[in-house]
């Protein structure tokens, strides 16, 4: 059953004009758990004045909570973790302070065209309710602009997320968004960009891309079963499905400085890496989101060398620098390229095979919530 039907006896929506795309679109007005919720911005003429009092003197901080906000809350309902139920909530708890909107998604790129919009509209703060995946598509929607992200984790892995220090329970990371929002506590960060495609925590080139390509092949049973799948996964492409014989592309990091003999990358953004269960894969930890990139290439995938990689990720504090890795840190700007065509991911979506990939760091792209503990 669809968000919208379950949702459906919880909520009552509106039919106004002016939502953007399709799926549940709740306007300022709605009825919910019972109770009226009104749009108030009419009621609030200096809410733009206030904002521009801010960002003349940030020490005016606290004028700003004392007007609700406008917030857009897209949710994708196929998510790992996303529940009709939890959803409830976590409008409920948004709603108590703010004005709030609410969108389902239903297909690739939908949640950035509901983000895209949302900027347009001047609305103040987007939560991303979803797996990475959303993230992304939410990310890219309002980077460079003046609208807000928040971040709930509604996937199997939620990187993003817990590198942001929140749990990885959407009931429990609500309360700290809605604190954030009483204090204003939003700042700009850093993204990484992928032949002009944003990324929050990192792009996979090669032996990786590959095993989300399988992953998604039976993408099915990634809501009951995501970390086996992905163990498995990556253990039969590198079995079956990826040529450890050749090097598969070269990496440019300008001035003549290349790595010829590249076959797997992961360019980061944010560290760790991934997360297995509760273990998080600790890979380059000086990666944050105000500096540039880390991007490490392994030039052997000879099965001792990815153990002992492994085995020092899990370990933390970052992996040693073993001759078959190439660390680098603080990265500006890389290209990767072959003759051939290579497989790539993008925070975890599969985007096919590809010749040339050019990286970029990008400061201060997008405004963040900084919900953590």
């Amino acid at each position: 059953m669809s968000l919208p039907s379950r949702f459906r006896v919880l909520v009552a929506p509106s039919s106004a004009p002016g939502a953007a795309g399709s799926g549940i679109c709740f306007t300022q007005t709605i009825t919910f758990m019972g109770s009226i919720v009104t749009d108030q911005t009419a009621n609030h003429p200096t809410r733009e004045a206030l904002k521009m009092e801010f960002r003349r003197d940030p020490r005016r901080r606290a004028l700003i909570p004392l007007l609700p906000l406008r917030l857009l809350l897209i949710v994708n309902s196929f998510a790992s973790s996303v529940t009709a139920k939890n959803t409830v909530v976590v409008h409920e708890r948004l709603s108590r302070h703010h004005d709030v909107q609410v969108v389902e998604t239903n297909r690739r790129g939908h949640a950035t065209r509901f983000a895209e919009d949302a900027a347009r509209r001047g609305i103040d703060v987007v939560v991303a309710y979803g797996g990475d995946g959303t993230l992304n598509e939410v990310a890219t929607g309002v980077a460079t602009t003046d609208t807000a992200l928040a971040v709930l984790p509604g996937g199997s892995t939620n990187v993003f997320a817990r590198t942001l220090g929140m749990p990885n329970d959407a009931l429990q990371a609500v309360d700290l968004i809605v604190d954030a929002l009483d204090r204003n506590d939003i700042s700009p960060i850093g993204l990484g960009r992928a032949n002009g495609r944003y990324f929050t925590f990192h792009t996979g080139l090669g032996y990786d891309a590959a095993v989300v390509r399988r992953v998604e092949q039976r993408a099915a049973l990634k809501r009951y079963a995501g970390h086996p799948l992905f163990v498995v996964a990556a253990l039969r492409t590198w079995a079956f499905d990826y040529d450890k014989k050749r090097p598969h592309f070269s990496l440019d990091f300008g001035n003549g400085n290349t790595v010829d003999n590249a076959y797997f990358s992961i360019v980061m953004n944010t560290n760790p890496y991934t997360y297995l269960g509760n273990r998080p894969f600790d890979i380059v930890p000086t990666t944050s989101l105000s500096t540039g990139l880390s991007v490490v290439t392994f030039t052997s995938l000879a099965a001792p060398h990815m153990l002992r990689t492994m085995a020092s990720a899990l370990r933390g504090g970052g992996v040693r620098d073993y001759p078959w890795l190439d660390i680098r840190t603080d990265v500006r700007q890389v290209t990767v390229s072959d003759s051939r065509a290579f497989p790539y991911q993008l925070d975890g979506d599969y985007l096919g095979e590809i010749q040339n990939v050019n990286f970029e760091f990008v400061p201060n792209a997008l405004r963040l919530v900084r919900s953590h503990p």
